[in-house]
């Protein structure tokens, strides 16, 4: 047989726009499959993140209804809040860092404060304060996204 005697060197010529397709159909599906991940994680780091604030703004919303409205029963129902708040951390615990140490937090200062927040401007100052830190880093994940 003439192609069991041909050299190795004679074979990869007669065969290089094959090869050549081969390695450029493997190099793009890797990078097919690699950037359709990074697509997915993004989206659902973005989807999750804006999750996040709108439940941190209608946390902020019951706080303030409760401290400035003084209503204790509807809108400003604190106890209403730690639903926000466990949705919060929920939400966060599938986000990048620093999120979920972030939600952690925040559930730490609203399991402290939420009793006094209509009398207490500290443990109001305090809950914002956190609330605005877990706002700034969801913005910051959000803006680092690609």
């Amino acid at each position: 047989m003439k192609y069991s005697s041909d050299s190795i060197a004679q074979q990869l010529h007669r065969n290089a726009v094959a090869l050549i397709s081969l390695i450029v159909a493997i190099s793009t599906l890797s990078y097919t499959a690699w950037r359709n991940e990074e697509t997915e994680d993004n989206w659902n780091q973005r989807t999750a993140a804006f999750e996040v604030l709108v439940k941190l703004n209608e946390l902020q919303q019951i706080i303030f209804h409760h401290h400035y409205d003084k209503d204790t029963a509807d809108k400003g129902n604190p106890r209403t809040g730690w639903a926000y708040v466990l949705t919060v951390r929920d939400l966060s615990s599938v986000l990048n860092d620093p999120l979920p140490q972030e939600s952690e937090d925040l559930l730490q200062v609203w399991s402290e404060n939420w009793e006094e927040l209509a009398t207490s401007q500290e443990s109001l100052q305090l809950v914002l304060t956190e609330l605005d830190e877990m706002r700034e880093a969801t913005m910051g994940l959000l803006r680092a996204l690609r």
